[in-house]
């Protein structure tokens, strides 16, 4: 028996608005970047971590051809950082930043990042889907950037 195929596109991105994610920035040589909230850890040994690429985003390409890349997790004050690498207006001008290995771009700010080496690319329907092994972490105070249902959110602070 054959599983029914009769989910719309708006059905299942109406369910997907539901789940809450942490909003991202990847970077690669270039400089390129982009903000991508499809990421995720995937191994604790060896250290892997996954983000999903539209094939249709601009940066798709060389992204997905660098040999490393720079995932940062944004903190909740950096909407504006999230808005800017999902636009297609030039990312990095005015932007300070420095150059990481792989020559990825390393952003200021931000909870965390992770600096990766490529360790493999998977195909995922109309996404690609890059794995990096990491190879640096860096650990910063604050809260992380969310998303929920087409908008930026924070945390809040749960009653005991």
């Amino acid at each position: 028996m054959s599983a029914p195929n009769d989910v719309s596109p708006d059905d299942f991105k109406a369910a997907l608005s539901r789940w809450t994610s942490g909003v991202t920035i990847v970077t690669a040589a270039g400089p390129v970047g982009m903000t991508v909230s499809a990421f995720s850890s995937l191994s604790l040994d060896p250290p892997l971590v996954l983000v999903s690429l539209a094939h249709a985003a601009t940066m798709h390409d060389p992204v997905v051809a660098a040999d490393g890349f720079a995932v940062h997790i944004l903190e909740d004050d950096q909407p504006e950082l999230s808005t800017r690498f999902a636009s297609p207006v030039a990312r990095f001008d005015g932007l300070e930043h420095d150059i990481g290995p792989f020559g990825a771009p390393l952003l200021h700010g931000g909870v965390a990042r992770l600096v990766c080496q490529k360790h493999a690319v998977a195909a995922g329907g109309d996404h690609t889907i890059l794995i990096g092994r990491v190879l640096q972490v860096d650990v910063r105070a604050g809260d992380p950037l969310l998303y929920h249902r087409g908008r930026y959110r924070g945390l809040a602070p749960l009653d005991d």
